[in-house]
């Protein structure tokens, strides 16, 4: 297994405001330095980086392909995401998807990585979740004809955080699994055990901790992240192991290194 970062920690996510009048154009956007996000990466020992779609678009024709190459990162992946819920929208969102996917394959990324399902007002329907399984297996497609695999990553502010939802969805698409360790233990639900639930769907692989609500480098928070890695291992995944922190209280190369240097000393085991 090879172990990448997500730039995110450079800044956290944000939206492009474009994207509020015209669906087409909303984005996910780290406001941080991405030069100084993948030069401390690859300085903290990683050997690729994940990247928000608007920041890989940003740079596709201003030094994003330079930038890989003085690092020696490989893009492992492009994350993008959308409701998914909204039929008169579906197709501006589904616009954006297939300009992420075009950029991943680009810049040589292995995968569309997705996240949505938005959560309404007036309560969550089944056919919500039937509308975001329907997508999903859009957006599989999409990533297919680009070359990539597609995951779908559950996350907290979606229809799709706890193990039940995690059910419901997966029940209803045939895209692959992105676990988030922090995010299905804040969902209510036990990462190791969701790995080893759907053995054949993982496709790749997010790591950040968690105590209290907040998200934390590897080791700092609650998650068992020795029986993740076992469960990681017992499901036969050898891909990409990317650890994504949300924000951080300091330096955010100091995360990173704090995040590999755990890596360093809990893989070896967990893989024997």
């Amino acid at each position: 297994m090879r172990l990448g970062y997500h730039s995110i920690t450079w800044g956290g996510v944000t939206g492009d405001a474009s994207g509020v009048t015209s669906v087409k154009d909303l984005v996910y956007r780290v406001p941080g330095d991405m030069h100084r996000a993948l030069r401390a990466i690859a300085a903290a020992g990683y050997e690729g980086v994940e990247m928000f779609d608007g920041n890989v678009a940003e740079l596709a024709d201003a030094g994003l392909a330079e930038l890989l190459d003085e690092t020696g990162l490989a893009l492992v992946g492009v994350y993008t995401g959308a409701n998914f819920i909204y039929p008169d929208i579906l197709d501006d969102e589904l616009y954006r998807v297939r300009r992420a996917a075009e950029l991943a394959q680009r810049f040589g990324a292995e995968q569309l990585v997705v996240g949505g399902g938005a959560r309404r007002a007036a309560g969550t329907t089944d056919l919500d979740h039937d509308r975001l399984g329907e997508a999903l297996d859009t957006v599989d497609g999409i990533a297919g004809e680009h070359g990539l695999s597609a995951c779908y990553h559950p996350h907290l502010g979606t229809i799709v955080e706890g193990p039940d939802e995690v059910e419901k969805v997966f029940a209803r698409t045939r895209i692959g699994f992105c676990p988030d360790t922090a995010h299905l233990a804040a969902g209510g639900g036990d990462p190791a055990a969701l790995i080893r639930r759907y053995p054949d769907r993982i496709r790749h692989v997010h790591l950040k901790d968690l105590r209290n609500g907040a998200f934390l480098p590897l080791g700092e928070g609650d998650v068992d992240f020795d029986d993740v890695l076992a469960a990681v291992r017992e499901v036969g995944y050898d891909s990409w192991l990317l650890v994504e922190l949300d924000s951080y209280d300091g330096d955010p190369a100091d995360a990173a290194r704090i995040s590999k240097a755990f890596l360093d000393a809990h893989l070896p085991k967990a893989l024997t």
